[in-house]
C-alpha cells in the first residue's frame, strides 16, 4: 500500500478519534472571552506556589501548552 494511502487512512482515523474526544471535553472548556478557571502551579524553581488569580488585574498572562519533545 502506498505511503500516501496509509497516511490518509491514519489521518481520517485519528481525526474521528479527536472529534469524539473534543466533543466530550469541549463542554467543560471555557469559551472565548470567559474568565479562565483558577489553578495553582509551582514556579520554575519548584519552591513557590503561584495561582493564576495572583495575576488578576495585575498583568496579562499567556498560557502556552505544548511539548518540547
Amino acid at each position: 500500500m502506498p505511503m500516501t494511502t496509509v497516511f490518509i487512512k491514519n489521518t481520517l482515523r485519528y481525526k474521528k478519534e479527536f472529534n469524539i474526544w473534543q466533543t466530550e471535553h469541549d463542554a467543560a472548556a471555557p469559551k472565548a472571552g470567559e474568565k479562565a478557571p483558577d489553578f495553582e502551579l509551582l514556579d520554575v524553581t519548584g519552591e513557590h506556589r503561584i495561582r493564576l488569580s495572583d495575576f488578576h488585574s495585575v498583568r496579562p498572562v499567556a498560557l502556552i501548552f505544548g511539548s518540547f519533545t
